[in-house]
């Protein structure tokens, strides 16, 4: 018995990546939950861009149902990275548990949040 608890196969939430190009920005669009099991797919993909030139990153949350620490982690290392490589990273987040746990968690102050692409990709 499992005690009612259901195995990850069946519960396995699907994040979509894509990115695309808005001026001089690369903009990655997440839809779905980023946790444990998801970040290591954003990790890829965000450090495939930036190996691949990207310098003007804009991460748009606004798909985002769940975001936890690991989440967290992958956008605090893609910041630390870019600002190496004298990038720049922005963030579309602009309502519910997403922009709650950057608030809560005091890296509202860390990141540029827009509430908006056309906003972060201005300038």
């Amino acid at each position: 018995m499992d005690g009612g608890r259901r195995s990850r196969q069946e519960t396995t939430i699907e994040l979509q990546l894509t990115h695309r190009t808005a001026g001089d920005w690369t903009v990655l669009d997440i839809v779905g939950e980023v946790d444990l099991y998801t970040a290591p797919a954003l990790r890829e993909r965000i450090a495939s861009l930036i190996d691949g030139g990207v310098r003007r990153l804009v991460v748009n949350l606004e798909e985002v149902g769940f975001l936890d620490s690991s989440g967290l982690g992958v956008l605090i290392g893609a910041l630390r990275r870019l600002k190496e490589h004298d990038g720049v990273l922005r963030l579309v987040c602009n309502e519910g548990s997403t922009l709650k746990v950057l608030t809560v968690t005091g890296l509202d102050k860390v990141f540029q949040i827009h509430t908006d692409l056309g906003s972060a990709t201005a300038s």
